[in-house]
């Protein structure tokens, strides 16, 4: 583990600028704000690390779940908290990259009032569909009937601006298919009518989408990931399925309010590594559907690099798509 850390902080990881880190710190707890509700797939996510990060240290990482607004409140707050080293935001591709194109007035600027620590793994999309209907037997099926049948195709999403809406938005565009888009409250709800047969598809994530796609529950027709997932390895991908180069996930980053200092970015970043260098901690994360980012796509400057393309992306996926601000 000693070597894995010494390679992540050598790449920057852990913000180096010369500064050793102050022995003081930190002198209390420090909180890791996750902006959704508990028990969440970033919730689960935060505490993961969480737990793993505090391990053996005698000040504590702690979860505060501050909902609201489609993580827009909990970000905000951060955004305006007291740069002291003790809170961090749980950022996630919705609040820190869509929510720019979702909302007329956001209350902070995701690129501009936050320092980026590190990237957690992510988590690309998996395209679950009902079984047993003929038009949802794989992608091809899908897309000719789509373009045959405008609108007849039902696309669920866990609301309007979720990832899983703006995901199908975007293939759709791509791939000239319409199709009609319907928003529930949740992935939850969602999924019950897609086993049901209520629904056609659903963008889920692969943490959440991998139990019901191992029960063989629904019909798993294509990831977002650039290589096929070796949770699911016999799932194609878009970008081999007629969108070459498409990747898309979810993704999720370690945010400080902008000016923290640069000790406390750097010890949590050092506990973040170290983390990363667990190979029980990291195994468990990939048999749950997440996928493991190389070193230098874990550090601070990637993750800022991250956050600014993707707001870029998402206005204009929202915008080609006339999904209405909010």
């Amino acid at each position: 583990m000693k070597a894995m850390l010494k390679k992540l902080l050598a790449l920057g990881l852990a913000l180096t600028g010369g500064a050793a880190l102050a022995q003081s710190y930190p002198e209390r707890a420090v909180t890791f704000v996750v902006p959704f509700a508990a028990g969440g797939a970033t919730d689960t996510l935060a505490r993961q690390f969480g737990e793993r990060m505090s391990r053996g240290k005698p000040q504590a990482i702690v979860v505060e779940n501050v909902a609201g607004a489609g993580g827009t409140v909990g970000a905000a707050k951060v955004a305006k908290a007291k740069p002291d080293g003790y809170t961090f935001l749980v950022g996630h591709v919705g609040y820190m990259a869509a929510a720019t194109g979702l909302y007329k007035q956001l209350p902070y600027d995701p690129v501009q009032d936050f320092d980026a620590v590190a990237r957690f793994p992510d988590t690309p999309l998996v395209l679950v569909c009902s079984k047993d209907k003929p038009h949802t037997a794989n992608i091809q099926a899908l897309v000719d009937f789509a373009r045959a049948n405008p609108g007849k195709v039902n696309m669920a999403n866990a609301g309007v601006g979720s990832s899983g809406h703006l995901v199908a938005a975007l293939v759709a565009s791509q791939l000239k298919m319409d199709i009609t888009h319907i928003p529930y409250k949740g992935n939850a709800p969602a999924l019950t009518d897609i086993l049901a047969g209520r629904v056609d598809c659903l963008f889920d994530q692969s943490n959440t989408a991998l139990p019901q796609v191992r029960a063989s529950k629904v019909a798993a027709l294509v990831t977002t990931a650039r290589e096929r997932l070796p949770q699911m390895p016999d799932v194609p991908t878009l970008h081999e399925s007629g969108l070459p180069g498409f990747e898309v996930a979810t993704w999720y980053g370690i945010y400080a309010p902008k000016g923290t200092p640069r000790e406390a970015l750097q010890w949590v970043a050092v506990q973040f590594a170290e983390a990363m260098g667990d190979k029980g901690f990291v195994d468990k994360l990939v048999e749950t559907g997440y996928v493991l980012l190389p070193p230098e796509q874990q550090r601070g400057d990637a993750l800022a690099a991250q956050t600014r393309k993707e707001v870029a992306l998402w206005k204009k996926v929202i915008a080609d798509a006339k999904i209405p601000q909010q």
